[in-house]
């Protein structure tokens, strides 16, 4: 018997569920304690993808999403590379289903804005399994959620064509059985991940469109002219990832370029990283506190805590 990545006992990474009783009763609390009602976070969270231009942040826990809610970011995302950190874990495929949905329910709680889930492969390579991680989002509230065509296997690092958009298909399907707005985003991250090129990135994000995905998603484009390509060859909205090259860029750049929403994956995750690095080596390796003299005051903190969480 093997243990998959739903967490449950089973035939390899399929089998088990979110949430098991205790859990269930856990959400069922968690839901209440906000004062915006789950369906208002789901009507605005679609509403922010029909126009314009706008930032979604990624926490790593509750701290980070208060902070994050109280300094102006209108929806939230979860970074599976951010929360695998947290647990001293690798990415790809180092967290769990019920792990991933566990965590997106902490940062649902923590805040009343929506939030998307980063749900990496949807928790298994059959369109079944991705359908299954859909439906257990839509249960738990969110608001969305991201499936990527990335093969969670040694030297297999995308799903083929054909097996990439019945994915897709299956996504789509459950986001639509849940009957209230769901923002599906289907992701080709081959380019990223060295699987594919630009053309054929292209090509799956216009074969997802087709398959009824709401947010297209190819992290990360070689530069401008590449995002520019993506644009260009879909209709959909499509996110942008704030990586690589594209970090040279504004956020009014992108939206200039048509670019409907811009993640940040990881990226402020590893800002902090670099501050415990540098705050360490300083200390460790050159006896000096000098980092510690930018720390946040702890009453500012406090502040942004509060009002993140409405309490002000």
């Amino acid at each position: 018997m093997t243990r998959n990545r739903s967490g449950c006992a089973g035939d390899g990474r399929r089998g088990g569920g979110f949430p098991p009783p205790h859990s269930r009763r856990i959400l069922g609390n968690r839901r209440k304690r906000s004062g915006l009602k789950l369906s208002d976070r789901h009507k605005a969270f679609a509403a922010l993808h029909e126009s314009g231009c706008f930032v979604i942040p990624n926490p790593w826990d509750a701290g980070s999403a208060r902070m994050m809610a109280a300094l102006g970011a209108k929806a939230l995302a979860t970074s599976s590379a951010a929360h695998a950190f947290t647990l001293g874990r690798p990415d790809m495929g180092g967290v769990s289903r019920d792990e991933a949905l566990a965590h997106a329910a902490d940062l649902m709680e923590a805040t009343d804005l929506p939030v998307s889930g980063d749900f990496e492969d949807g928790f298994g390579p059959a369109p079944e399994d991705v359908a299954e991680t859909v439906r257990l989002a839509g249960e738990v509230g969110l608001s969305g959620c991201s499936i990527e065509d990335t093969v969670m296997a040694p030297g297999s690092p995308a799903h083929g064509f054909e097996a990439a958009v019945e994915r897709v298909r299956a996504g789509v399907a459950a986001a639509r059985a849940l009957g209230r707005p769901f923002v599906f985003c289907a992701r080709a991250d081959g380019v990223m991940n060295g699987a594919y090129d630009l053309a054929e990135g292209i090509r799956r994000l216009q074969a997802f469109e087709a398959a009824g995905a709401d947010l297209l998603y190819l992290p990360v484009p070689p530069g401008r002219a590449e995002l520019a390509q993506v644009l260009a060859a879909v209709r959909k909205p499509v996110n942008a990832l704030a990586a690589g090259p594209l970090k040279a860029m504004s956020v009014a750049e992108l939206a200039a370029m048509g670019v409907r929403r811009i993640s940040t994956g990881s990226q402020i995750a590893r800002v902090t990283h670099a501050a415990i690095r540098e705050a360490m080596t300083a200390m460790l390796d050159e006896g000096s506190f000098a980092p510690l003299m930018r720390a946040a005051a702890g009453d500012e903190i406090d502040a942004l805590l509060q009002r993140g969480a409405g309490m002000e």
